[in-house]
């Protein structure tokens, strides 16, 4: 099986021979065109090497960036988010390719901690183990050898006594993550996986087992008042037992240095030694305030725990960002979050008037040039000027800075279905609805897209999904229209009509201006049931208050391709253009 392809030119065949051989020799399927059969043709074998690759390795140099061959290998990688680029010259990298980071392996011996070298082989165990060429759901973790070295952080234990202090131990937890996935000789299980065992009590070596690592972190954080209590245990995945364990009692304004301890105690125990980048990157704290850094974690769990078309969850992350860049204006990833919800609550909010985001997302990007999601939040404010191609180029930079961002893998789903990339749009669909738990959105919009496919397969798993998850958002918020939404789809999709009627009768006497949801049980109507007077019944009432971004979606929405021709639509979709023009007139005449 092939896990990484080789793109070289002819006069940098030693260096592409070495680079191969090193990759075999830590576990990975290597390819080369020097192993094309005689009686194969050159083009037919490429095209097929290229699809299989996991992570495609363009070695730039002088004669390189001349090759056709080499840029259209390079430049179809880009496209399916798979490519690993370095240089062996320093040679500038044609365009688009120098907008893309690339390792600078130049003098390079085959040296296993060379930075750049470091940097490619992180790269490649990222897009091999599931990480941007691929949609791996968290129940179905990759089969590959994993690297020596491996482990998986178990969600932390809220031991505070009072459920509101969940955010903080989910935020230790998860920071914890972030740290040891800087270590390049550790391969560190991804957050939502990881979580997936949250409030359960699985036994550890099963958990290893499952996972295919060697070893499991468990603990607990108990935070009362300015003082706070984490415990930490490292257990050997083959045998169960215990390899370090440690206690910390610390005031909460001593928590960065606390966290910088605990993992380099993690790494000391498993007797791996940080280099110097190493180290620098896992201090790196984007804030030293403790105070703007336990609110920015409450701001955090309100973005990872309801739908992002909610107007009250987004007022509360814009509220809470305020306050921690407020208390430390440096604060870069505090800025991203802010700009993500003033976006959202200024496309689902209907809010042209309100702070669009724009201002934070260029805060963000200025305070730390590393953040992808600043220009995931970008893209959406690009797409929904119509400058699709610019909104690509945002959102491909921001795939290669973080491919297991929610935000990235969300926006990237949304820039593909708008513009009927449906196969593309459902690979980001699946990506992010695999990186976050209670998401509704991912799987309720893949309900579209494989209805468009004609994927049953795919259609009934992501109904299935789209249920399980509309039912626990319900079961802690009856009234969540997201949730009665897709749950009124994925019924529909599963073959549960009357039930699905029965949610929508409910629903709508609950919360009958609802035009995010009247718009959703308006697509199960038409695409799923087959009811177009009854998805134009509840159409109507959405057009004479729809936003241009609103509008832009109906107007992409596959579940809604039967209606374009119905002269009752047509005409709303007309009323509704002639509304927009006119205040946007309006708009600029007053100015």
């Amino acid at each position: 099986m092939t896990d990484v392809f080789i793109s070289y030119a002819r006069s940098t065949e030693p260096q592409a021979r070495q680079i191969g051989e090193t990759l075999r020799a830590l576990g990975y399927g290597v390819w080369r065109d020097d192993e094309i059969p005689a009686h194969r043709a050159y083009a037919d074998v490429i095209r097929e090497r290229l699809t299989a690759a996991k992570a495609v390795v363009v070695v730039w140099s002088a004669e390189a960036v001349k090759s056709e061959w080499v840029q259209s290998e390079a430049d179809r990688a880009r496209a399916e988010h798979k490519l690993v680029q370095l240089t062996v010259d320093g040679t500038e990298l044609p365009m688009p390719f120098d907008r893309l980071q690339c390792a600078d392996i130049t003098g390079w011996s085959g040296e296993a901690d060379h930075p750049g070298w470091r940097k490619v082989v992180s790269s490649v165990a990222v897009l091999t183990a599931g990480g941007a060429a691929a949609a791996v759901p968290p129940s179905a973790p990759t089969a590959r050898a994993q690297p020596k070295l491996s482990i998986c952080v178990l969600p932390f234990a809220n031991m505070s006594g009072d459920t509101e202090q969940e955010y903080f131990s989910d935020g230790i937890s998860e920071d914890i993550i972030t740290d040891l996935s800087k270590v390049a000789a550790l391969f560190v299980i991804a957050r939502n996986t990881a979580f997936g065992f949250k409030g359960k009590s699985p036994n550890v070596k099963d958990v290893a087992h499952q996972l295919g690592v060697g070893h499991v972190l468990e603990g607990s954080v108990r935070k009362a008042g300015n003082r706070v209590r984490i415990t930490a245990q490292l257990i050997d995945g083959a045998s169960g037992g215990h390899v370090w364990a440690e206690r910390w009692d610390r005031d909460l304004d001593d928590i960065f240095a606390l966290q910088d301890e605990i993992s380099e105690a993690i790494v000391a125990a498993l007797k791996l030694k940080l280099l110097p980048e190493e180290k620098k990157a896992i201090e790196r704290r984007g804030t030293d305030n403790a105070e703007a850094y336990n609110i920015y974690l409450m701001a955090r769990q309100h973005s990872l725990s309801s739908s992002e078309g909610d107007p009250r969850r987004n007022e509360t992350i814009v509220r809470l960002c305020r306050r921690a860049v407020e208390i430390d204006p440096g604060y870069a990833q505090a800025w991203a979050l802010l700009a993500l919800g003033q976006t959202l609550h200024f496309f689902f909010a209907d809010n042209p008037d309100g702070d669009n985001g724009l201002a934070a997302v260029e805060r963000a990007m200025a305070l730390d040039a590393s953040l992808a999601e600043p220009h995931a939040v970008k893209a959406r404010h690009l797409a929904n000027q119509g400058a699709h191609d610019q909104a690509a180029i945002e959102i491909e930079l921001a795939l290669r800075l973080d491919p297991e961002s929610f935000e990235v893998n969300s926006a990237a789903a949304a820039l593909n279905f708008r513009q009927r990339r449906l196969e593309d749009a459902t690979r980001y669909f699946e990506k992010a609805m695999s990186l976050m738990e209670a998401d509704l959105g991912s799987p309720g919009m893949l309900l579209s897209c494989y209805t468009a496919l004609g994927d049953e397969a795919g259609l009934r798993r992501a109904a299935e999904i789209a249920l399980a998850r509309s039912e626990k958002a319900l079961a802690q918020e009856p009234t969540n229209g997201k949730a009665m939404g897709f749950g009124v789809n994925a019924l529909a999709a599963l073959g549960e009509g009357d039930r699905a009627r029965e949610w929508i009768a409910r629903a709508l006497l609950l919360d009958p201006d609802n035009r995010s949801m009247r718009f959703n049980f308006a697509c199960a109507l038409n695409a799923r049931l087959g009811d177009a007077e009854g998805a134009l019944s509840l159409l109507e009432p959405i057009f004479p208050q729809a936003s241009a971004a609103f509008l832009a979606h109906i107007k992409a929405d596959t579940d809604i391709d039967s209606l374009r021709e119905n002269p009752r639509f047509r005409a709303m979709i007309a009323a509704a253009e002639a509304r927009l023009a006119l205040e946007q007139t309006t708009a600029t005449a007053a100015k």
